[in-house]
């Protein structure tokens, strides 16, 4: 995100952030779906950046929630979602705000404590509904136009990480997060797989 697109009251809101929830479909991944010959879906062709899982990790690692919420069905954002410890997967609702809402009710979190990142109408409710609505580059402008931050990047090429960085850094966080990784790269520390 460059700091000309970022509002002066984002890194504000930034700070009480304590749930981030996510779109799949156009923001973890590119947003295509693949059909076998037979024009079956088979319902686990999802390609994932890895970057984005280590962003989300560090998130997690620092105290702030993370969910997805997703319209379609698929067993690769299961596999996915364990793998990086999230514990929250929405599947099959088409109305993310009415979800994100629940959501927020359930864990007694206000509107403003949720930033919510998704990239289609679908998702304009919850971007609108959070304390910080986020969409990637390449969502369409109408979208962009009602989200408080769009990211550089492009849905499923690293616009999770971006946003997961810019979190951390409003926070003051992400200086220490690479410092602590500068130290672990000194001790030859264990590596871990995102």
């Amino acid at each position: 995100m460059t700091t000309s697109s970022v509002p002066p009251d984002a890194a504000t809101n930034a700070r009480a952030i304590r749930l981030l929830a996510l779109d799949v479909d156009g923001v973890l991944t590119d947003g295509a779906l693949r059909y076998d010959g037979g024009g079956n879906d088979p319902g686990g062709d999802r390609i994932f950046h890895v970057r984005d899982g280590l962003g989300l990790k560090l998130l997690m690692a620092r105290g702030i929630d993370v969910a997805l919420i997703t319209g379609r069905r698929s067993p690769a954002v299961e596999r996915r979602a364990r793998e990086l410890g999230i514990e929250c997967v929405i599947q099959g609702r088409d109305d993310k705000a009415a979800a994100l809402t629940a959501l927020l009710d359930e864990r007694g979190l206000e509107p403003r404590h949720a930033c919510y990142c998704g990239d289609d109408l679908p998702d304009l409710g919850a971007i609108m509904l959070s304390g910080l609505g986020v969409t990637v580059a390449d969502a369409p402008d109408y979208i962009q136009q009602r989200a408080d931050i769009v990211t550089t990047a492009c849905g499923g090429r690293g616009a999770v990480r971006e946003l997961c960085e810019w979190l951390l850094a409003a926070r003051g966080e992400l200086d220490d997060i690479i410092a602590g990784f500068e130290t672990a790269a000194d001790s030859d520390a264990e590596q871990k797989s995102y």
